[in-house]
């Protein structure tokens, strides 16, 4: 059982409870088969990747592992394929995990969603958060911190997505949450593109580039 404490012990289920207040919006549901911001996902299958963040930690902060552990959360996000592979077709998407969960409806969502936050917070409240935490899809494990940084990088991103796709404001992330996803971005933006490409970008709109991180 882990006692050590991270700043993101506490950041990370309030990003959490801001995706659920998001994915709770009566626009989600009224537009729930209607396309998304993102290629070929549905409004729905986005708030259901959206809520999957929460299930993804309530389900690996407990597990034991001893898949080999990445230094950083930057090198998961340099190994991890679907980086570079770029956008997945129309048919990855629709034979993908969140068009089969959005078929479930908003209510399924709601409620395991829910039931993640709950598990989550009390996890990582009591100290039963594992120290190092498996990502098995990939076939390496993070740091607590550094699993949580990713969580929540999905997290701030994807409600951007989600309320871009329904017309509703972004939600305002405290900077307990906001701060160290956006450091992350940038050193991914960095490493993709340069430090001139960055620079220009945000100080010179004339010359501004595109530095997305992925």
């Amino acid at each position: 059982m882990s006692r050590s404490v991270d700043a993101l012990d506490s950041a990370f289920p309030i990003a959490a409870a801001i995706a659920l207040d998001l994915i709770r919006r009566p626009e989600v549901s009224e537009q729930w088969s209607s396309p998304s911001a993102l290629p070929h996902l549905s409004v729905g299958a986005l708030a259901c990747h959206l809520g999957r963040q929460a299930v993804r930690a309530a389900e690996l902060l407990p597990m034991p592992t001893d898949l080999p552990v990445l230094k950083s959360a930057d090198n998961h996000y340099e190994r991890a394929a679907w980086v570079t592979e770029g956008p997945p077709d129309k048919d990855s998407v629709a034979s993908g995990p969140d068009e089969a969960d959005a078929a479930r409806g908003p209510a399924d969502l709601h409620a395991r969603s829910a039931d993640a936050l709950t598990k989550v917070t009390d996890l990582l409240s009591r100290g039963a958060a594992l120290d190092v935490v498996p990502i098995p899809w990939q076939g390496w494990s993070l740091r607590r911190a550094d699993f949580l940084l990713t969580r929540q990088l999905e997290v701030v991103v994807h409600s951007d997505d989600l309320a871009v796709s329904i017309g509703v404001p972004t939600p305002e992330f405290p900077v307990d949450v906001f701060d160290p996803v956006r450091d992350l971005l940038i050193r991914l933006a960095v490493r993709r593109h340069g430090q001139s490409a960055l620079t220009s970008a945000l100080s010179r709109s004339e010359r501004a580039r595109d530095i997305s991180a992925f």
